[in-house]
């Protein structure tokens, strides 16, 4: 009786013990008192160690929080609020966009974990106090970067410097989805949320400013094309010809008018023969090229290409090195019409 005595006695001592380190928010009671409902989202759960490890428990806690927090932001998409923008409003953000507000990670969440016999014990939560105030931030900063985004492609596009002015509206682009993401979260968390602290009527003047511009850069930079190809005499446009359809997929444009041309892309080329094996001919074409900024008044780029083709005549293998030197042309010269 005194051994069972002691052992109970042990067995009190070690309860009491668990209780004075085990964290406060194990007890129902005092985790609802400390984190209510109204001021956060949190998520508690428990499962045996033979089970479970430390690490995938407070992964899966903190994903029941953000997943608490996306069925919010998926019923105000799918809902909507008056005087906000909704899936079919007229953001018109493209469907990545949109879906990105229901699917991005949430920041701030604090995760804690406790493991006592068997046991382990896992909580998560986040302010949202804390949440609104985050993104309010996260929202005017995104919209800042859009600003300048969009006023140096403006200043680029004025100067005449259209490939970069059009870098600087695709680097713009994205950010819409994370202001839209912050919008979503923000009008989700926050019931007193207002069209001015979404930033409404800034953001939609942003979006169209940017829509319009790249509507009117689509015509791309303006390519002024000079060519003399020489195929064993005969005047010949094979190279440009194929230069023009590979930089036209790249949004060049071409224009007959120097004047109105961003670049002017200079072509020179002549074939000679430069061998025989049995029937079939090899000729080289001897390629120099040279692509003017129109703007900045000099010369960008210049190289100089000798592409072989062989065939069973002169012109045939001619005519298969100007096809062959075009593709590499082309190549070199996107990027600097890009820069």
């Amino acid at each position: 009786m005194k051994k069972a005595g002691i052992t109970f006695y042990c067995f009190l001592l070690s309860l009491i013990l668990l209780g004075q380190n085990s964290p406060r928010w194990i007890n129902d009671a005092l985790r609802e008192s400390a984190y209510p409902q109204n001021a956060y989202y949190s998520a508690f759960v428990t499962a045996n160690a033979a089970n479970e490890t430390v690490n995938s428990m407070e992964n899966a806690v903190k994903r029941k929080v953000i997943e608490s927090i996306r069925v919010k932001i998926r019923s105000e998409l799918i809902t909507g609020n008056e005087g906000y923008g909704t899936i079919e409003s007229s953001h018109e953000y493209t469907k990545d966009e949109t879906q990105s507000s229901a699917e991005a990670e949430i920041v701030g969440i604090k995760v804690e974990s406790y493991k006592a016999a068997n046991v382990i014990y896992a909580f998560a939560y986040v302010n949202r106090y804390e949440l609104i105030g985050y993104y309010k931030n996260n929202l005017l900063v995104n919209l800042g970067q859009i600003e300048s985004f969009v006023k140096t492609a403006q200043n680029l596009k004025v100067s005449g410097e259209k490939a970069k002015a059009q870098l600087q509206l695709d680097v713009a682009r994205p950010l819409f989805a994370k202001v839209r993401y912050a919008q979503d979260l923000l009008t989700a968390v926050d019931p007193n949320v207002s069209t001015d602290d979404l930033q409404q009527v800034k953001i939609e003047t942003l979006y169209n400013q940017l829509t319009q511009m790249q509507a009117q850069l689509m015509q791309g930079v303006y390519v002024y094309v000079e060519s003399n190809e020489n195929l064993f005499g005969q005047k010949v446009d094979i190279v440009a010809n194929k230069v023009k359809a590979e930089l036209a997929k790249n949004g060049c444009s071409f224009t007959g008018d120097v004047e109105e041309a961003d670049f002017i892309l200079n072509i020179s080329i002549s074939t000679r023969e430069i061998g025989k094996q049995g029937s079939i001919v090899f000729v080289a074409a001897d390629t120099q090229i040279q692509l003017h900024h129109t703007h900045k008044q000099k010369a960008v780029y210049s190289d100089e290409i000798a592409q072989k083709g062989s065939s069973i005549s002169p012109e045939k293998a001619g005519r298969m090195a100007l096809n062959n030197v075009a593709p590499k042309i082309a190549e070199k010269l996107i990027f600097w019409l890009k820069n």
